[in-house]
């Protein structure tokens, strides 16, 4: 991923704009001229040897890590994205009524779509990077890198913590509580660490697929077993679709922020951009057209699932199912749960190690000795040890989720964006009506971002308390083992 480029920048400061924004606007940029329409004139002389772009082969003895065109590009945008967020979408068309969430699916999508197009416009304008954190450089120096690193992190820690929440549900619902569930919460640690320890993301890679077709596989077995036989519910239950839900502030932010999560992929695409031969033409085509898919799978997954059982639907999803066909859904997760772990923690281990390396020994990161062994276990046998932590903190996965949103996603997803936007047409933001337009759209980007982040998280810590003070919830605190199966 651009590795061995990243590595050979200075230790001791890359370079970073002297001005912002970093250019002064031509005559076109301020007549609006489409080609200029996000900022972007000539690329910005960096000092890099070779095409200027991170992960070129600017040392021929170093392997090139930009092989990927725009169809396999799609194929990992997809891969990144339609995951287990998925399984909490039917429950938000519960809680807001069908018309209003198929509404605030495709609103999310559209955003997304924009956000990743500035990224885009960012990327051409600063080729060099490799993922969100070095992008934080050039909008707000060192500092503000440092700071968005640590976030990034906690952020990869709270969606591997909410995979293997769902992996003890998994577990607990397939052996009827077998154990307890600060045990079930360790299995899923344990595998995931072992499946990080190889330092190459060639079977990452593999997982990749495997995790694609395990949620796949599982959600249209719930979707048939719906169809068939109906949802898991009472006697004399009969399926109720609300076409306009009439939810409360804390369930309508709580069900927004379950939605976002399904579309927080977008913190990986600059990670893609810096894999692709041509990322300027070539992740254009695949950004649309994974995003097309994506919203297209979960209008159809969350309105089949939702309309099939309707106030029974549950979170996540499968528990809609009757007992067998859900718990064979459950069974075929595993591997898709497992999957996000590996893919999930894999990205923050070798963030983490890269920034340690780049500062002690940053000619050594692709060495094998007892110094790079060491450092790589070590910081991942802490990323996980983390995770179990938090899992057991948050042991909700509708809370976990709503709690990643309203903190990190939001603004990895949405927010930075806006500022890359910004931070590109800074002098020229209200020179021409187009580009007024994008200004408006951009600071209320902005404002959503705000609200979901300070909204989203009273609501989110909120409905967890509710849930901990219930005396008819099963899971009354952290580190508990009450049964958290779906039955």
């Amino acid at each position: 991923m651009g590795v061995l480029s990243a590595l050979h920048r200075k230790k001791d400061g890359r370079e970073t704009p002297t001005e912002t924004p970093p250019y002064c606007p031509s005559e076109d940029a301020l007549s609006g001229d489409k080609d200029e329409e996000f900022g972007q004139q000539q690329p910005i002389r960096t000092g890099w040897t070779g095409d200027a772009h991170a992960g070129a082969n600017e040392y021929p003895s170093q392997e090139n890590y930009r092989t990927l065109g725009r169809w396999r590009a799609c194929v990992i945008l997809i891969t990144i994205e339609v995951g287990i967020g998925v399984l909490s979408l039917p429950s938000a068309l519960k809680t807001l009524g069908l018309i209003p969430g198929i509404i605030a699916i495709f609103g999310f999508g559209g955003l997304t779509t924009y956000c990743g197009y500035i990224m885009v416009q960012f990327y051409r304008r600063y080729p060099m990077v490799t993922n969100l954190v070095d992008c934080a450089l050039y909008i707000g120096g060192k500092k503000f890198e440092y700071f968005l690193g640590v976030a990034f992190i906690f952020n990869l820690v709270l969606i591997c913590a909410s995979a293997n929440i769902t992996m003890s549900i998994a577990l607990n619902t397939l052996s009827g509580h077998a154990l307890c569930t600060v045990a079930f919460m360790a299995f899923p640690h344990i595998a995931c660490w072992l499946l990080c320890l190889p330092r190459k993301l060639t079977f990452a890679a593999a997982m990749s697929w495997i995790c694609t077709i395990s949620i796949v596989a599982a959600v249209l077995i719930v979707m048939i077993a719906l169809g068939v036989a109906g949802p898991k519910s009472p006697p004399g239950f009969d399926v109720h679709i609300t076409l306009v839900g009439k939810p409360t502030f804390v369930e309508t932010v709580n069900a927004l922020l379950n939605i976002a999560f399904a579309f927080a992929g977008n913190q990986s695409f600059m990670s893609v951009m810096a894999e692709m031969r041509a990322p300027e033409k070539e992740f254009p085509p695949a950004l649309f057209m994974q995003k097309s898919f994506e919203i297209v799978v979960y209008v159809v997954v969350a309105c089949v699932i939702y309309g099939l059982a309707g106030d029974a639907v549950t979170s996540p999803a499968l528990g809609s199912a009757p007992i067998i066909p859900a718990k064979i859904a459950y069974g075929i997760l595993i591997p898709s749960v497992l999957g996000t772990g590996l893919l999930i923690g894999i990205t923050a281990i070798k963030y983490m190690y890269i920034a340690v390396m780049r500062q002690f020994k940053p000619d050594q990161v692709n060495v094998h000795n007892a110094f790079t062994w060491s450092l790589w276990v070590g910081i991942g046998t802490l990323f996980w040890v983390v995770t179990f932590v938090v899992s057991n903190a948050i042991p909700i996965f509708s809370s976990i989720l709503n709690i990643s949103s309203a903190i990190f996603i939001s603004w990895f997803t949405f927010g930075l964006t806006s500022l890359f936007w910004l931070h590109l047409n800074w002098k020229v933001q209200f020179s021409t009506p187009r580009k007024k337009a994008l200004a408006c759209v951009n600071y209320a980007i902005l404002g959503l971002t705000l609200f979901l982040n300070v909204g989203g998280l009273y609501t989110s810590l909120k409905a967890l308390i509710d849930i901990f003070n219930d005396p008819d919830s099963t899971l009354n605190g952290p580190f508990t083992c009450a049964d958290n199966s779906i039955f």
